[in-house]
């Protein structure tokens, strides 16, 4: 059997077998478990009783975090030339559509988000066999699609996040950064959460969130009692 290096022992100390922690101890708490040297991300995982093989029971949605991400997002604009200069203007990082197009065909990736127009969608579309295993093609729903880019760009950099459950029925999301205090961590986790509940599908029967767990980069899940995150 492996031994437990020191620092493992330590963060075994901390997290006690079988017990559920409130949102607010378990935003604390991945903040003293975390051994990296580098600023790991914090994620949560919140398991859902939905079947996501069916469209009513789909949950997926859109969330800006008050706090943002602490990552930086790199945003690929593919929008026509009246809109270039607004799209540069709001941040993004890479703005065109030809040459991006033909990149993207030959494998480039290298982005977090694209922001694209109604009238180009049809160019875009041909992209979904690279962009769509990647979760990186464009969707109305979560604003990704819309004459509004500088205002899509701002939100995208300020930490909005798109979302959406998994066919296992879990949503996993990055809700920051271990270097934030744990108070925004908190507050991150619960606009996350409430959005997810707001978002309960009419044809999803019994419990709705089954289980929450906090981590963070390279560390062991925190367990979240559900009955905490409405407190």
């Amino acid at each position: 059997m492996a031994r437990l290096t020191k620092n493992r022992k330590n963060v075994a100390d901390k997290v006690e077998t079988g017990k559920l922690y409130s949102l607010s101890e378990a935003a604390k708490l991945v903040k003293e478990i975390t051994t990296t040297k580098f600023d790991a991300s914090v994620d949560i995982d919140v398991r859902l009783g939905v079947d996501p093989r069916k469209a009513n029971q789909m949950v997926r949605g859109v969330v800006s975090l008050p706090h943002g991400t602490g990552k930086e997002t790199r945003v690929l604009v593919l929008c026509t030339p009246d809109k270039e200069e607004e799209a540069k203007a709001a941040g993004a990082d890479y703005v065109g559509l030809d040459e991006y197009i033909e990149k993207i065909k030959g494998g480039w990736t290298d982005i977090d988000v694209i922001i694209t127009m109604p009238s180009v969608m049809a160019k875009v579309g041909a992209l979904g066999r690279v962009l769509g295993p990647r979760g990186l093609m464009p969707n109305p729903k979560s604003g990704t699609v819309t004459m509004e880019i500088g205002s899509a760009v701002k939100e995208v950099k300020q930490g909005k996040i798109d979302f959406k459950v998994d066919k296992y029925g879990i949503v996993h999301a990055g809700i920051g950064k271990v270097s934030f205090d744990s108070e925004k961590i908190f507050e991150n986790a619960k606009e996350l959460l409430d959005t997810i509940t707001k978002l309960k599908p009419s044809a999803a029967k019994g419990t709705y969130m089954k289980s929450v767990s906090l981590s963070s980069t390279m560390s062991p899940g925190i367990p979240v009692d559900v009955k905490s995150i409405d407190e």
